[in-house]
């Protein structure tokens, strides 16, 4: 998962680098609004971590900038403002969660969590995803290949979903180890070569048209398959 952490107290930032970054998150950080602002609309995160008191830009002026391009990247805004007024102008100007300083990081990275499994905004929740011939049934538990049931075990099926929720991008192990086997540090073992490798070998059986391409030493990409034909 990728996070953009702004904050503009040095230490503070530090520590929430290091505590988000040690729970397997990639963490991208900004010291003023400017400059998250700039970030935010360049890059692509799964959830924003905003101080509202920040030097150059206000976290309200920098979420009611990004909600105005479009972005609906998830928002929690951090503040020392605990008034029920302010926590409203947050929610107004579009964030997801507001969370009153000081607070325990363990509630944080709860909060952080619950925002971004949350359905987009004014979005039906996904109950489906595709690549090619490669199709899954989420809610009713199935997939198949070109219509041939696809029989996977329970980690098979999860790690499927999680590559095609992700199709055409990087995929770390790190973030594999997270989501799917929900361990929050390497546990030293081949599991993830071994789970990638049978459900390769699977796919490949029914004639899927896509490919699980190693990046070595990082992780996996779910693409489809690239025809070598001149």
């Amino acid at each position: 998962m990728k996070l953009l952490l702004v904050e503009d107290d040095k230490q503070n930032r530090e520590f929430l680098y290091k505590a988000f970054s040690e729970l397997g998150y990639t963490v991208d950080t900004a010291q003023d609004g400017q400059q998250a602002l700039l970030i935010a609309t360049c890059e692509e995160h799964d959830a924003i971590v905003l101080d509202r008191m920040l030097p150059k830009l206000d976290g309200l002026q920098v979420l009611a900038a990004l909600r105005a391009t479009g972005k609906t990247t998830p928002v929690l805004i951090l503040s020392a403002l605990d008034k029920v007024d302010d926590r409203v102008a947050g929610l107004k100007a579009g964030g997801d969660d507001y969370l009153i300083k000081p607070f325990a990081f363990s509630e944080l990275a709860i909060r952080v969590e619950n925002i971004i499994k949350r359905p987009f905004h004014n979005q039906p929740p996904q109950t489906a995803l595709s690549l090619a011939n490669v199709n899954l049934d989420f809610r009713h538990h199935k997939a198949d290949v070109a219509g041939q049931t696809l029989n996977l075990q329970p980690k098979e099926f999860k790690l499927l979903h999680f590559l095609l929720d992700h199709k055409n991008k990087l995929v770390t192990r790190t973030l594999l180890f997270e989501s799917v086997w929900e361990y929050n540090f390497d546990p030293g073992t081949n599991v993830i070569d071994v789970h990638i490798a049978r459900l390769r070998k699977k796919l490949t059986l029914l004639g899927a048209k896509v490919q699980i391409e190693t990046i070595r030493g990082v992780g996996y990409r779910l693409q489809v398959e690239q025809n070598n034909d001149c």
